[in-house]
């Protein structure tokens, strides 16, 4: 079983005022009317074009999405007349919107500014391209609202591929970490390491922000590692790409001695390929981890030792 941290949970909404004040993208967005919806909720990283809602079809206008509105719509609103202008713009914010965003610093009629202040809509203006616009909000939004969790371990990225390292407390994950970074592997994160699933399948582990590059080692105490080593030794994020379960080596237990079955460990419904390595005196954890991640390497390229090994063994007992 793997050791998740109490309380870890998904992500499923964000505020407005999150894609607002972050620092993280080039959009340089300003508000310029309903300061007082900063706090409208965000639900979903798909964005919709206001295009179709403001010819009068606002049948798919989703609340906890971002909507957008570029030069198509803005020339649109210029062509209506001032009855026309105030009955889309009444169809419009007869739905439930959390925000508006208008790319390339164009300027919207007073009326929408009115209304987005009257129903607590934020309207937000960048002065980038509709699609460079929609390509980074969607990319924070992705990040954002993904479902996460937490987990006691250690990540690393081994001949780059991320490599998890679990199991109980004092079962030796940190010094196998430390034997890696000297060997010229680098740090993600260790003790904690945070889970965040993107897209469908792809599983993405981070360190806790305030702590990332630190390391508890007994006997040594809480270590720097970018003072000791630098920050080549360091990673932000890495994609889990095996999972490492370290036990404690019992003599009165079966291990899989040939290797041919695969498992599979799954963290937010993804499966991740799955190692159980004995833990004892005499082993050495960082070589075999290596070992572990040169077969895991094979196994991408779609050739597994082991599978070969089985198939030579039954062609030469199907000998005479």
């Amino acid at each position: 079983m793997i050791e998740l941290m109490s309380g870890a949970a998904p992500s499923l909404h964000a505020q407005v005022r999150d894609l607002y004040e972050t620092p993280d993208t080039t959009l340089n967005l300003s508000l310029i009317a309903g300061k007082e919806g900063l706090e409208n909720e965000i639900t979903s990283p798909r964005i919709q074009k206001l295009g179709l809602a403001l010819a009068g079809y606002v049948d798919y206008v989703h609340k906890g999405r971002v909507q957008f509105i570029g030069g198509t719509e803005i020339n649109y609103l210029r062509r209506l007349s001032d009855q026309e202008l105030r009955e889309a713009i009444q169809r419009v914010f007869s739905r439930s919107l959390c925000c508006i965003l208008i790319t390339r610093g164009l300027q919207p009629p007073l009326i929408l500014l009115d209304a987005a202040d009257r129903n607590r809509v934020p309207i937000l203006r960048t002065p980038v391209l509709s699609s460079v616009a929609i390509t980074q909000v969607t990319g924070f939004l992705e990040e954002k609202l993904a479902p996460r969790t937490s987990i006691h371990g250690v990540l690393m990225d081994v001949f780059n591929l991320g490599v998890l390292l679990f199991g109980v407390s004092g079962i030796g994950k940190s010094e196998c970490a430390l034997d890696l970074i000297l060997r010229g592997h680098r740090l993600v994160s260790d003790d904690m390491v945070v889970i965040r699933k993107l897209g469908v399948d792809r599983l993405v582990g981070t360190g806790p922000p305030d702590f990332q590059f630190h390391m508890e080692l007994r006997g040594l105490g809480i270590l720097n590692l970018k003072e000791l080593f630098g920050v080549s030794v360091l990673s932000r994020a890495k994609t889990i790409d095996l999972a490492i379960h370290m036990v404690r080596w019992k003599s009165d237990e079966e291990y899989d001695r040939l290797g041919v079955d695969e498992s599979y460990q799954h963290f937010l419904d993804v499966p991740v390929p799955l190692v159980t390595m004995p833990v004892a005196p005499g082993r050495h954890l960082a070589t075999l981890v290596e070992v572990a991640v040169r077969i895991q390497l094979l196994k991408n390229q779609g050739y597994s030792p082991s599978r070969e090994f089985v198939r030579q063994l039954d062609q030469l007992l199907q000998k005479p």
